[in-house]
């Protein structure tokens, strides 16, 4: 293959957006200190940077302080030449929030459903959008992302597998909310933006190869290795529900930690149990963690062996892909200060490697804050290939 050689435009893109990027980690940063971390020489910055001023994209903030002399002038990004619309989209909330292009959070609304169904879901959007945008200020909505339970196929963009929202199976999501938001929406699993979000704010910030598992009224995980999320030929990786546990153990109902698995354990234990307990059916989870809180030896039980049972399922995320940490989330998964201990003894005895564990610490807003982070990534790089060019003589 014979290779083209590199434009002069090519060559002043590609330097403009190495400075930029220089700007955006170190900001307020210097002239100086943008060519030695860009690894471009000073008359090459002072071109690019100039183009950029121009453009809009980064300003002046003042002179850098405490040197002998004249003070070297100090740049940074503008943040707020376009906006990142993020959604949330589940079972009992549409969550939704407005990011400018340094990630700070101008507007953030939650609007609870009366019932768990798309059109319900869709007219949450159009309002949360709407509203999003008066109060985020004028900048243009640049990049948008949704979180959708199930499956979502890269090739149609239909979502699969989504049964807990009714009339969401097979829907092609992406138009549907960009008919209520008016602007096009990416949209990616739920779990999978869970993880993005705990690496992005939360428990796993500067870890490359982690699990987000995601444990509630279903169960998930969200798998990114080498900083990026992997979701598979069809979007379904991490659909770790779907291992056959069931198949392979004893008939009974160990096989499933999520919320209903969690009630036929507990029905299981009370029935054996030789001592009172206040549990009581429907064994709902939060009852079942305060009485184990609380000391309540039956309950502890039931949770010593969710526990195991997710630590099977952990087993096999790290049998397969080795990754360094595995971060519990979900309405079940949070409580770590009663599961951390008993599924990382479990998982001692289940792989030879196994990962740490941490507890996701954005609660209910990781899904918002991966798909924000998402949308940024994507906003950044819009910003930059659409903005105004000054016109260049050709000499």
């Amino acid at each position: 293959m014979q290779l083209r050689p590199a434009t002069p435009s090519l060559l002043r893109d590609l330097n403009e957006r190495t400075v930029l990027e220089a700007i955006r980690a170190g900001a307020p940063i210097s002239r100086a200190e943008v060519a030695r971390r860009a690894g471009l020489s000073k008359p090459t910055v002072s071109i690019a940077l100039q183009s950029l001023l121009d453009a809009g994209l980064v300003r002046q903030v003042g002179l850098q302080s405490g040197r002998p002399g004249r003070g070297a002038l100090l740049f940074e990004p503008v943040a707020d030449v376009g906006h990142v619309l993020g959604i949330d989209i589940g079972a009992r909330f549409v969550r939704g929030a407005v990011c400018d292009l340094a990630g700070e959070v101008l507007a953030r609304r939650d609007v609870e459903l009366a019932r768990a169904a798309l059109q319900p879901a869709l007219a949450a959007v159009e309002e949360l959008a709407d509203g999003l945008r008066r109060s985020a200020g004028p900048a243009p909505v640049v990049a948008a992302v949704a979180g959708s339970p199930g499956v979502v196929d890269p090739r149609s963009g239909r979502v699969w597998l989504a049964d807990l929202v009714d009339g969401l199976n097979g829907t092609a999501l992406g138009r549907e909310l960009e008919a209520r938001a008016g602007v096009p929406v990416a949209v990616e699993n739920d779990v999978n933006l869970g993880a993005l979000g705990e690496r992005w704010r939360g428990a796993a910030i500067g870890v490359d190869d982690f699990a987000y598992l995601s444990i509630g009224s279903g169960m998930g995980a969200g798998i990114v290795l080498g900083g990026e999320l992997h979701s598979g030929r069809r979007g379904a990786a991490g659909e770790i529900d779907f291992v056959p546990f069931r198949a392979v153990q004893r008939p009974g109902p160990d096989a499933d930690p999520s919320a209903a698995g969690i009630a036929a354990i507990a029905a299981d234990v009370v029935r054996r149990a030789r001592t009172s307990t206040p549990l009581a059916p429907p064994y709902e989870v939060r009852e079942v963690f305060t009485h184990a809180r609380a000391g309540d030896r039956v309950a502890r039980r039931v949770v010593e062996r969710t526990a195991r049972t997710i630590a099977l399922y952990i087993a096999a995320i790290a049998a397969v892909v080795d990754v360094e940490l595995v971060v519990l989330g979900g309405g079940i998964g949070v409580n770590g200060d009663l599961l951390l201990a008993p599924v990382a003894a479990a998982l001692a005895d289940l792989v030879p490697y196994p990962p740490r564990l941490a507890v996701a610490t954005l609660g209910p807003s990781s899904v918002l804050s991966g798909a924000l982070a998402v949308g940024l990534r994507a906003a950044l790089d819009r910003v930059f290939v659409d903005r105004p060019v000054r016109e260049r003589s050709a000499s």
